[in-house]
């Protein structure tokens, strides 16, 4: 017996512990890890999304911990495809449940390291335990958000797809033609009929038809590109969406970058100050110093990739469309002079505060130092 049972001996544990319990989310199967924080834990399988055999199994768990029925359970998995429906379903039995970002997950960095399910479910339960003890850094907790704001995400997700395949069928047309050394400047073009009309003649049959069953793919991906617009539009000129209205406001600003910055970051996410905003986002700096060495590694890169993306992207189109504002002013006098790369490195710190003045404009309403609004229509 060890020395923790020795000390807990004659306690009673019915009241003195709670449930925890760790899931490895798979395709066909769940591993479920239980464990109250004094005894070994203990292991099982479910079939994957079977809800009632998990709340079926946590009442086992606390029958083999000597636990009471009204006893506390805590619970966690990784994010991942399964998104939050499990998440809302175990809050609702009562089950103390978080969602943790993957990455965010300590490993051992020897070169060679064991790797299963079953020991991912052991380390998921002694980090849950351990953040539940009071060590808030143990790992990030992915914030939740509302059914609403969940499905808020989709259209804007779907338009991305959407112009990627876009792109995709336009090169793969270009490609085809280019077997017949036929070079056309805009594929799928106004002039894309009469042009295709006066040289499909030049192509084999079986390629001719590869191509017309690829144009008649990407004419379907344009008009629901279209169609997905149309919605934005209208939504934002109905009033529905404040917030996107609000930022499209601004020159450099459009409705698609406002509609993507508000359903990512600002139209759900709560920041106390300008640190957590770039932190969020991956663009706050990662220095690495040991003893005498001390390197700069550039940013984190740990936040929202879409938002961090477009962030960056906005940054250059502020440069063009603002150029009299505050923040364009400053990276002119700090950057302007030096060469592409010191302008690279630029644009990511202007992107940083690009950030956060546009958070400071939706949450306060205060427009970025010297920028100009796009006239009332």
């Amino acid at each position: 017996m060890t020395a923790r049972e020795t000390a807990l001996q004659g306690m009673d544990r019915t009241t003195a512990f709670d449930l925890y319990m760790s899931m490895e989310l798979g395709d066909k199967s769940w591993k479920l890890t239980f464990g109250n924080g004094s005894q070994r834990p203990s292991r099982c399988t479910v079939a994957a999304g079977d809800e009632a055999a998990v709340l079926e199994r946590i009442g086992k768990a606390k029958v083999c911990f000597g636990l009471s029925a009204a006893a506390a359970v805590h619970s966690c998995y990784e994010a991942g495809r399964d998104g939050w429906w499990l998440h809302r379903r175990l809050r609702e039995h009562g089950v103390d449940n978080i969602v943790v970002d993957s990455a965010s997950i300590e490993v051992n960095r020897r070169a060679r390291r064991a790797k299963t399910d079953r020991l991912d479910g052991d380390k998921l339960l002694c980090m849950l335990q351990r953040w539940h003890a009071g060590e808030t850094r143990v790992w990030s907790v992915v914030p939740e958000p509302t059914v609403q704001q969940e499905d808020d995400r989709r259209l804007h997700r779907e338009l991305q797809r959407l112009s990627g395949e876009r792109t995709s069928h336009t090169n793969r047309i270009g490609s085809l033609l280019m077997l017949h050394n036929l070079r056309v400047p805009h594929v799928g073009g106004r002039d894309w009929s009469r042009w295709w009309g006066s040289h499909h003649e030049q192509v084999p049959p079986a390629l001719r038809s590869e191509i017309e069953r690829e144009y008649a793919r990407l004419v379907l991906v344009k008009q629901q590109i279209r169609e997905l617009q149309a919605v934005q539009s209208k939504q934002v000129s109905d009033n529905e969406q404040p917030q996107v209205a609000q930022l499209a406001r601004l020159r450099a600003i459009g409705i698609p970058t406002a509609w993507v910055l508000v359903k990512e970051l600002f139209g759900w996410r709560h920041f106390a100050n300008q640190r957590q905003v770039a932190g969020c986002l991956g663009l706050v700096p990662s220095p690495y110093a040991s003893g005498d060495i001390q390197i700069e590694q550039g940013i984190s890169k740990a936040g929202n990739k879409r938002a961090r993306t477009l962030f960056v992207e906005l940054a250059w189109s502020w440069l063009r469309y603002q150029p009299d504002s505050d923040l364009s002013q400053w990276f002119k006098r700090r950057f302007g002079s030096g060469g592409k790369r010191m302008r690279r490195i630029g644009i990511i710190a202007l992107a940083r505060r690009l950030a956060v003045a546009l958070w400071r404009y939706t949450e306060h309403g205060e427009i970025p130092a010297g920028a100009s609004l796009k006239p009332a229509v």
